[in-house]
């Protein structure tokens, strides 16, 4: 049976970006380049891109970091407004800074390291929790021997209680199990709210005191945990979109093989019984031998026709499966791939299939011309312009083609191919050397086109 020729997409060689259109939509999408929005002024998605990083699970441990610093710089300001307005005098002022400087020093640490533990990146911080306690309870008892010593007001105890407690209650409930952390969480304000009592506190601002503490403390320490499950089911999210796309690449090979064996295991047994019939005709001189062959040829040829239709239907690119695919066959090849998908789920079949195009064509093009890549990347991304843009960049383009390559430019298939594909569907191709070694390939397809 003859074989049916099944068109391997040829590469070009990177070349320079040519304009595709015209006027405000032709410039390069803002996920890719800062938009300036005044001279020497940066917009809020280039700064937050570059503070995050790209977009997915590490950008919102990083987000969540940054929040837990900017809680330890909160409580910074609010101690220094509580020395600046309380009538503590210099020692007191003084001894309320050195130990409230051990205090956010210790809490900054222990939220870190809690954070990391409660995602199973770390040991449990005992130590840290232990000096976490400590400096909190000296704080409260250098508050509640300045109320006792006639060096502070009751307000101004009641006020330096319940922001200690407020900014202590967090930590040690991402550091310790739940119930562990429920019971030192509540043991050390009700030791405090003791010692402000035997310090002379009572009335109305006690109870404000027992108030504040009994409102903040459940409050602060319930919004830790939360946080740290959402960074945790964000990760778990990710690691589940990852095996999926591996099951669907899987899946898809299973198929592949499956309508292979079912279109051409009937037919080559039915060709191999025709052929030995035929044979054997052919021996004894009968002219049926002739219609044995002819029918052979009849299911040769309907082979090809059905072979070339699974083929059709395994090359129809789907852009999370090719995105999958692209990862493994690079990281084979030892060249470190990062892949953010964005909104690649919720686009319809036929822009993926356009942009699966190019993810597939955009791997063989490093896989034969950049020989010396070590590292690509690959984001897909609605621009606020209304476009979704696929961007891939490796760092292989100043190295040779790899021997045997070609650049063939014939209709359908390389980036003129690509650039048909997605005429289809209104988007553009654009290839762009960069400093560096860095060559960058970007798609483009109208947001209304891809709804």
């Amino acid at each position: 049976m003859a074989e049916p020729e099944v068109t391997e997409p040829e590469v070009m060689e990177p070349e320079v970006a040519e304009p595709v259109m015209t006027g405000p939509a032709a410039a390069e999408p803002e996920v890719l380049r800062p938009a300036v929005t005044g001279p020497g002024s940066l917009s809020v998605e280039t700064w937050v891109e570059r503070l995050g990083g790209p977009d997915g699970p590490e950008r919102y441990r990083r987000y969540t970091l940054g929040t837990l610093a900017a809680f330890a710089a909160a409580e910074v300001a609010l101690w220094a407004f509580w020395i600046k307005t309380s009538d503590a005098g210099t020692l007191g002022s003084a001894l309320v800074a050195a130990v409230g400087a051990a205090h956010v020093g210790a809490h900054l640490l222990l939220s870190r390291a809690a954070l990391r533990r409660y995602l199973g990146a770390g040991p449990r911080p005992v130590g840290l929790v232990a000096l976490y306690v400590v400096a909190t309870v000296a704080m409260a008892v250098v508050g509640c021997a300045l109320l006792a010593a006639g060096r502070i007001g009751g307000r101004d105890l009641v006020t330096y209680l319940v922001w200690l407690m407020m900014f202590y209650a967090g930590p040690p409930m991402l550091a310790l199990p739940t119930r562990t952390g429920v019971v030192l969480v509540g043991a050390v304000p009700a030791v405090a709210l003791g010692a402000a009592v035997a310090s002379g506190l009572s009335g109305e601002l006690l109870a404000f005191a027992v108030g504040g503490t009994l409102f903040m403390v459940p409050f602060m320490a319930t919004g830790m945990r939360v946080t740290g499950w959402s960074v945790r089911l964000i990760e778990e999210l990710a690691r589940a979109r990852a095996t999926q796309a591996r099951l669907a690449v899987a899946e898809e090979r299973l198929r592949f093989g499956r309508d292979l064996h079912d279109v051409l295991g009937r037919n080559l047994a039915v060709v191999a019984l025709k052929s030995e019939l035929a044979v054997q005709l052919a021996r004894r001189g009968r002219e049926e031998a002739v219609a044995q062959m002819e029918e052979v040829q009849h299911i040769a040829q309907e082979s090809q026709r059905e072979i070339r239709a699974v083929v059709r239907g395994y090359r129809t690119a789907d852009l999370l499966t090719e995105l999958a695919g692209a990862r493994s066959v690079l990281e084979a090849a030892g060249i470190d791939c990062r892949i953010e998908n964005g909104p690649a789920a919720r686009l319809p079949a036929h822009t993926q299939a356009a942009l699966g195009w190019v993810v597939r064509e955009g791997t063989t093009n490093i896989l034969r011309h950049a020989q010396g890549a070590s590292r690509c990347e690959v984001s897909a991304r609605a621009t606020v312009s209304g476009w979704v843009a696929l961007v891939m960049e490796n760092d292989g383009a100043g190295t040779a083609p790899r021997p045997g390559t070609s650049t063939g430019t014939g209709t359908g298939s390389g980036l003129p191919g690509l650039r048909e594909r997605l005429a289809e569907v209104d988007g553009t191709l654009t290839t762009e050397p960069r400093p560096g070694g860095i060559f960058r390939l970007t798609a483009r397809i109208p947001w209304e086109t891809a709804e």
